[in-house]
């Protein structure tokens, strides 16, 4: 699943959150949109069709409800399956060697994929 920049954009003030959000929400927090807010509607449809979101219930709105949405997966999964979803596959260890290269891993984030890698050996 590839997502356009507008979808991104929504998916990026819904992994931020720490709760489901409406239209309503999702238009009072997106600060650096590039879509028009009439195009919400339009968007959330399609994230729902592309199964990067889902409903997670009714939210009671002056006199009506309306949908909050939730992303199905997380900002690291959606990018693990979008690298890996090409017809161009990299080789997972050179990705590994790519990402570990890079000046901006810590310690910390050594020590975590380390672990990680301990408990899928198991």
């Amino acid at each position: 699943m590839e997502l356009t920049k507008s979808e991104m954009e929504i998916m990026d003030v819904l992994w931020e959150s720490s709760r489901p959000l409406s239209r309503a929400d999702l238009l009072a927090e997106s600060d650096e949109k590039t879509w028009k807010d009439s195009s919400v509607h339009i968007l959330l449809n399609g994230l729902l069709d592309k199964g990067a979101i889902q409903e997670a219930g009714l939210i009671k709105r002056s006199k009506t409800y309306g949908r909050i949405f939730t992303p199905t997966m997380t900002r690291e999964e959606y990018f693990a399956n979008t690298i890996f979803s090409h017809r161009h596959k990299p080789n997972t260890v050179g990705l590994f060697e790519a990402l570990l290269n890079r000046e901006d891993i810590t310690d910390d984030d050594i020590d975590g994929i380390s672990n990680l890698l301990a408990k899928k050996r198991v």
